[in-house]
């Protein structure tokens, strides 16, 4: 695969991603763990969700410069222009979704289940571009190269950190919860594991588009 059609398929996979997050936001059950401290932000002060999320995204490139340091590769500056594009099309795909307000908690259930199985595709597809990793994954990554822990489990830890920081700045902001529920709990649990099957069942167009 060229490295044209790679960032194409990066850019789709962005934008897929993003109507996921934006999918699951509007279930108004939390969001995904890596929205969550973002998404809590943009509760309490003017910046959009996407707008936070530039500005997250840009602090967890720099935490990687300073976990890495000489070992950072120049490309991953690359990030830089895929969290904005990635923050964009958030907001844009929060606004495109301004009709989706479920009421009843089934409805709630099921917007989120299909914002995770929309995320869990975006994901795939990032992964199958195999260029330029979004920050929070860059994050992880880092921490795993510096460390020689296990990519998965230090994900989770991740997610737990942005979801309980995201917890202590919503009780500091509000004095209550907020932005953080069962929705970004479920979310964590899930995706990884839609992405992996989108990956096991989709396996060939790999092979297609590597050929």
């Amino acid at each position: 695969m060229n490295k044209i059609l790679r960032y194409i398929l990066l850019v789709v996979g962005l934008f897929i991603n993003s109507l996921g997050v934006s999918v699951i936001t509007k279930a108004n059950l939390g969001t995904s763990p890596i929205s969550s401290i973002p998404y809590t932000l943009s509760l309490g002060f003017k910046p959009t969700l996407g707008q936070f999320t530039i500005a997250f995204s840009i602090l967890l490139i720099i935490f990687q410069i300073i976990i890495l340091r000489k070992d950072f590769e120049k490309e991953q500056l690359l990030q830089i222009p895929v969290s904005i594009i990635f923050g964009y099309f958030i907001d844009f795909t929060m606004n495109i979704l301004y009709f989706l307000n479920p009421q009843l908690y089934i409805w709630r259930i099921f917007s989120l289940l299909i914002g995770c199985i929309v995320l869990g595709f975006g994901v795939y597809i990032e992964v199958l571009a195999d260029v330029v990793m979004l920050p929070g994954e860059g994050f992880v990554r880092a921490v795993t190269k510096k460390t020689g822990s296990e990519f998965g489990i230090t994900k989770v830890c991740f997610d737990i950190t942005m979801s309980l920081s995201a917890c202590i700045i919503s009780f500091i902001l509000f004095s209550e919860l907020k932005g953080v529920r069962e929705g970004t709990i479920i979310s964590a649990v899930i995706v990884g594991l839609i992405a992996r099957f989108f990956g096991k069942t989709l396996g060939k167009f790999k092979v297609l588009l590597c050929n």
